[in-house]
């Protein structure tokens, strides 16, 4: 079991872990031994969430999320198994902890008359330097 807050965590059949080969430095041990691991969260058919957060989840995991509505997350910066495997199990309640939270709505708000005069008196000043950019003329 992923505990995520208080509220939330995950079951162990809602999450399946797949260890491949991993690339990159390690010698030997890096062509005899899977410490990569692949983690595949089965997001869109896991009671644990909500309707609301499974859809900020999808925005959020962007490529990583399938047809299939199940969330894969790759780890392969260590050489020990076992510390990829917490390490891409963070990520995932981190991710969740993200979606958890829900955007703060927008409160439409006008501008005031004075920001809107002070404004185009700037404008009015700006034109003007402007219009005394031009050609001078020799003969007055």
């Amino acid at each position: 079991m992923l505990r995520i807050n208080d509220d939330i965590a995950l079951q162990d059949w809602e999450i399946t872990e797949n260890f491949v080969r991993a690339s990159g430095p390690g010698g030997q041990n890096v062509n005899k031994v899977a410490t990569a691991v692949e983690l595949r969260f089965e997001a869109a058919t896991s009671p644990s969430l909500t309707g609301p957060v499974k859809t900020r989840l999808r925005r959020l995991a962007g490529r990583r999320w399938t047809n299939e509505g199940a969330l894969i997350l790759q780890c392969d910066e260590t050489r020990s198994q076992a510390r990829n495997r917490d390490i891409a199990r963070e990520r995932l309640a981190e991710l969740i902890r993200k979606a958890l939270v829900a955007p703060k709505r927008r409160i439409a708000t006008r501008p005031t008359l004075g920001s809107k005069k002070r404004r185009l008196k700037a404008k009015k000043v700006r034109g003007e330097v402007k219009s005394l950019r031009g050609k001078v003329d020799p003969n007055s």
